[in-house]
C-alpha cells in the first residue's frame, strides 16, 4: 500500500535526481494538485492510502517537472498580487519581481478617472491586477495590448475569471503602439530584454516561456528603446511611464528615456539590490 507519505518521499527523490531546486516544495504542490487539495492536508493525512488512479497522474507530473516543465504550466494557475492567473505556455510566466513593480504604482497618488496602458501584457497579470486594485477605486479605464493573439486568448480568459467587466478593461492586438488609440495618464510595461547571446544561458523553466516574451533584440533592449521613442505621444501631459528591465540595462535605458524627450526619469532598485524599474513622465 504506497501512501501519502511514500509518495512525497519517492517523489522529492526523483525530482532531486532530475535537478529541480526545492524538490520537497516541488512535489508537495504536484501532490496536493493532483488530490485536489491544499499542502497543509498533506500532513493531515500522511497515512492516507494513494489511488492508482491519482498516482497515474501524479506520476505524469512528476516526469515532466523533472524535465523542466514549469510548476505554472503543471498546475495551470500562479498567483500575482493575490489574485489566481490562469497560466500555461501561451505567455511569459510572472516573475515576483513584477509584483514588486506592481506594489510600487498602487502605492503612487493617482487621480480619479485614470487611463491605463499595459504594453506587452502578456497572461495580464499586471493589467488586470491593477484593474482590481484601482479600477473601481478611481472609475480607472485600462486597454492591454499585446502583439501576441495567443497571449490576448489567456488575458480574456483571466479577465472573465476575475470578474472584471469589458467596461474595464479593453484589450488590443498591437505591435507596440501600432494598433493603439488615445493618451493615457499611465503606460506600464513588462517588455521582452533578454539578449540574443542570453537565450541559451536562460533556465529549462524560463525557457518554456514563448521565445516571443523573452527576446528583446541583440542587445536585448531594441524594443524598449523602441517603446520609448514611441511613448511620449501617447502620455497625457505628466502622465508616466512604469517599466521593468533586465540586468546591466539601468544605464542605457535612462539614456534612452532621456534622448526620447521624457523627464523625471528614475531608476528603482528591487527588493533584492538590483536595478529594475524605470519611471518616467512627460513634462512638457
Amino acid at each position: 500500500m504506497t501512501t501519502i507519505l511514500d509518495t512525497l518521499q519517492k517523489g522529492e527523490g526523483y525530482l532531486e535526481r532530475h535537478g529541480v531546486e526545492e524538490a520537497r516544495l516541488n512535489m508537495q504542490h504536484l501532490l496536493a494538485h493532483a488530490l485536489n487539495c491544499d499542502r497543509m492536508q498533506l500532513y493531515l493525512d500522511f497515512d492516507r492510502p494513494m489511488e492508482e488512479a491519482v498516482l497515474e497522474v501524479l506520476r505524469d507530473l512528476v516526469k515532466r517537472r523533472g524535465e523542466g516543465v514549469p510548476m505554472q504550466h503543471l498546475v495551470g494557475t500562479v498567483e500575482f498580487c493575490g489574485y489566481e492567473f490562469k497560466c500555461d505556455k501561451r505567455a511569459l510566466v510572472p516573475r515576483p519581481e513584477t509584483e514588486e513593480l506592481l506594489e510600487l504604482i498602487v502605492a503612487k497618488d493617482w487621480p480619479n478617472g485614470l487611463r491605463i496602458l499595459d504594453m506587452g501584457t502578456g497572461s495580464g497579470v499586471i493589467g488586470l491586477s491593477l484593474a482590481g486594485k484601482l479600477g473601481k477605486k478611481l472609475e480607472a479605464r485600462l486597454t492591454l495590448a499585446d502583439f501576441s493573439t495567443e497571449a490576448l486568448a489567456l488575458v480574456e480568459e483571466n479577465r472573465v475569471s476575475l470578474g472584471l467587466g469589458e467596461e474595464l478593461v479593453a484589450l488590443v492586438q498591437s505591435d507596440l503602439f501600432a494598433s493603439t488609440r488615445g493618451d493615457f495618464d499611465l503606460i506600464v510595461a513588462n517588455l521582452p530584454y533578454i539578449s540574443q547571446g542570453d537565450m541559451q544561458k536562460l533556465s529549462r523553466e524560463v525557457q518554456c516561456d514563448p521565445e516571443l516574451a523573452l527576446l528583446g533584440g541583440v542587445a536585448g533592449t531594441e524594443l524598449m528603446e523602441r517603446f520609448l521613442n514611441e511613448c511620449r505621444e501617447y502620455l497625457k501631459p505628466a502622465g508616466m511611464i512604469a517599466m521593468e528591465f533586465g540586468f546591466g540595462q539601468a544605464k542605457a535605458l535612462r539614456s534612452m528615456a532621456l534622448t526620447a524627450g521624457l523627464q523625471e526619469v528614475e531608476i528603482v532598485e528591487d527588493d533584492s539590490g538590483h536595478e529594475r524599474f524605470l519611471f518616467a513622465r512627460n513634462v512638457e
